[in-house]
């Protein structure tokens, strides 16, 4: 579907030698909510906001640098050739989510031992938060023009233009092509997610549940959207990397839940209460 429409400006504030671009205020807008949701439901917990605090200050530089390795190395024939610091231009794109969960996950883990916490009891405190983030962060990709899917036939453009405001059609219509705005459904796709993990901690699951739920549930719509898209990362030939990390997941995170429930390592529930005997043994 051809299209003509005036895209939004990428910059937030040029200041001469400093450009801000709206892609890195709106990931940190989303860190900034996803901290502060988090935070809460600490002091709901009895626990300190300052171990929250602590750990996110660690987590998201090193997040940021494992999504950027992580989409790097994928896309290295991009970069081979340079100039070598397109590889740190974060600012123009070009992060995986995935590469920035394995960064975090392993960040909590050694911090929780450190701490001598609970790495479960962080994650499902720290698992809202993080698909808040993503929810939010997609509008990153949106005022880039990136991660959309093919272009949209006339009959679905119509379509759109009925439930669509003018300013994503503008944006999605990209060098004269309309094209999917695949990061909307995967932005409304996470906030169904954060509504899904909010509703299930308050019914005090048995720990790491809320936080492995996110990961099911996270991949579940990551794996359709990713097969809309048109600058995924591939594995091999037609395997698009998402899509297989995607499965491996969900796989993984419901193999887990039934060792931990089986093994008696999920022994305490959300809010660190200890689960009864008698219903340990029913499940």
């Amino acid at each position: 579907m051809s299209c003509a429409a005036p895209s939004l400006d990428r910059v937030f504030l040029d200041l001469g030698p400093l450009t801000i671009y709206w892609y890195g205020v709106i990931i940190a807008t989303g860190a900034f909510i996803g901290l502060y949701l988090a935070t809460r439901e600490a002091d709901r917990l009895g626990l300190k906001k300052d171990l929250i605090v602590d750990l996110v200050v660690f987590a998201i530089p090193i997040a940021i640098i494992s999504a950027r390795v992580y989409y790097v190395i994928f896309e290295w024939e991009r970069y081979a050739d340079g100039p070598w610091w397109n590889v740190f231009a974060v600012w123009e794109g070009g992060i995986a989510i995935h590469g920035a969960l394995i960064g975090s996950v392993l960040t909590a883990i050694i911090y929780a031992r450190v701490k001598r916490v609970s790495f479960w009891q962080l994650a499902d405190i720290a698992a809202p938060s993080i698909i808040l983030g993503q929810a939010i962060g997609r509008w990153g990709n949106f005022m880039n023009q990136e991660a959309h899917g093919e272009p949209i036939a006339e009959s679905t453009y119509n379509s759109f233009h009925t439930y669509l405001p003018d300013f994503i059609m503008n944006q999605m219509c990209i060098d004269g092509v309309m094209y999917h705005p695949t990061f909307l459904y995967e932005s409304v796709w996470n906030f169904a997610v954060l509504a899904l993990l909010l509703v299930l901690r308050r019914r005090n699951p048995l720990r790491g549940e809320v936080f492995l739920s996110y990961v099911i549930s996270y991949s579940i719509g990551r794996f359709f959207i990713e097969g809309m898209r048109t600058d995924s990362l591939y594995v091999v030939g037609n395997l698009r990397t998402a899509q297989l990390i995607s499965v491996i997941l969900i796989v993984g995170a419901i193999a887990l839940i039934i060792y931990r429930r089986k093994s008696g390592m999920a022994n305490k529930h959300y809010d660190g209460k200890k689960v009864p005997k008698n219903k340990k043994k029913k499940k």
